[in-house]
């Protein structure tokens, strides 16, 4: 017995390392990877670089994004970092506008 010890703490450890740094590590790679395969034309991504963009047409390996009117970037999808929300924009200036604000009733006792 004294000698299986510590085989089973070097065992523990590793096993403790493996779920602590490694899983999670595997699970974040496996969510990138289904993202960067779900992308469609329209979806508003930025890159790992910072770079934000419209997809405007996409192939196996290829995304082209327009990252400007008339200006379009070609990059592969791995450098797809996250598909951002789209901003709302007012029809009349082309500006970003806040979304609505819902007023909040207030109760006749002073709560909300």
């Amino acid at each position: 017995m004294d000698t299986v010890t510590p085989f089973l703490i070097l065992i523990g450890i590793a096993l403790l390392f493996w779920f602590v740094m490694i899983r999670p590590q595997q699970r974040r790679q496996q969510a990138v990877g289904r993202m960067q395969r779900t992308l469609a034309v329209g979806d508003e991504v930025m890159l790992t670089s910072g770079i934000l963009g419209v997809v405007t047409s996409l192939d196996e390996e290829r995304v082209q994004l327009e990252v400007a009117e008339g200006v379009s970037l070609r990059v592969v999808r791995a450098a797809v970092g996250q598909v951002t929300t789209p901003v709302a924009r007012d029809d009349n200036t082309e500006l970003a506008v806040d979304p609505p604000v819902e007023p909040e009733e207030k109760r006749s006792d002073g709560t909300q």
